[in-house]
């Protein structure tokens, strides 16, 4: 059988990006527990020819038009929609609610994705305040893990982005983060006429929090969540 279809199919079945070295092991056990010559043909793909077979496959699904394409996302392949077709498929199902990141949870992830590994005290140094609440938001939703310990006196925690992070903004990897030069030249786009997608929309809560006074013990505090310790 063709292993560019059964990539494909592997690919429609899962709900989440599927790595190359996950898909060559469902090749290999295919083999090994259900035995056939079209399993056995295809028990020694490496990850190597299941990345090229993906490629193949998107190219074969362009070539086509077909509305679906294949996606790298966070080191991963998933099988999805393409962006122009979200003005019909929104409309089968219910809208999920998109996960709500707060003003103050942004930017302690941003300071993050582009400084990690880092340490509280220097999140809080960026931000001007105190970011306990908010950093523990970020690890309940698992879009931050802890990464480690400074070698500091204290030694406090270091903090990195997770692969979720990078799934859910549709990321290959941190090297696709925009750099300065294309933030400054980013222009919002007009929100009353942007179609909705099916992607992931982070949505952004207002807050009153006033910027931190310089020095002194007294921080502000983001409201996210009651303060946490190391």
């Amino acid at each position: 059988m063709d292993l560019t279809r059964i990539v494909e199919s592997l690919l429609f079945v899962t709900d989440r990006p599927l790595t190359s070295k996950a898909i060559a092991r469902a090749l290999n056990e295919a083999a090994k527990f259900s035995p056939s010559p079209e399993t056995t043909s295809n028990e020694k793909s490496t990850t190597a020819d299941v990345e090229a077979v993906i490629e193949e496959l998107n190219k074969q699904l362009e070539a086509t038009g077909s509305s679906l394409m294949v996606q790298a996302v966070a080191g991963a392949y998933q099988l999805k929609t393409r962006p122009e077709f979200a003005v019909w498929t929104n409309r089968l199902f219910d809208q999920p609610k998109a996960p709500r990141l707060s003003q103050p949870g942004l930017e302690t992830l941003a300071v993050i994705a582009y400084r990690q590994p880092i340490g509280r005290a220097e999140i809080e140094s960026v931000r001007g305040v105190a970011v306990d609440g908010v950093l523990a938001t970020l690890l309940e939703r698992k879009v931050v893990r802890v990464a480690g310990r400074s070698e500091q006196p204290g030694r406090p925690l270091l903090y990195e982005t997770t692969p979720l992070f990078l799934e859910m903004f549709g990321l290959k990897g941190l090297d696709e983060l925009p750099n300065a030069d294309e933030l400054r030249r980013f222009q919002p786009p007009e929100i009353s006429h942007a179609p909705q997608q099916q992607q992931l929309d982070v949505v952004i809560e207002p807050t009153d929090a006033a910027p931190a006074p310089e020095g002194g013990p007294d921080r502000p505090q983001d409201p996210e969540t009651p303060p946490t310790t190391d």
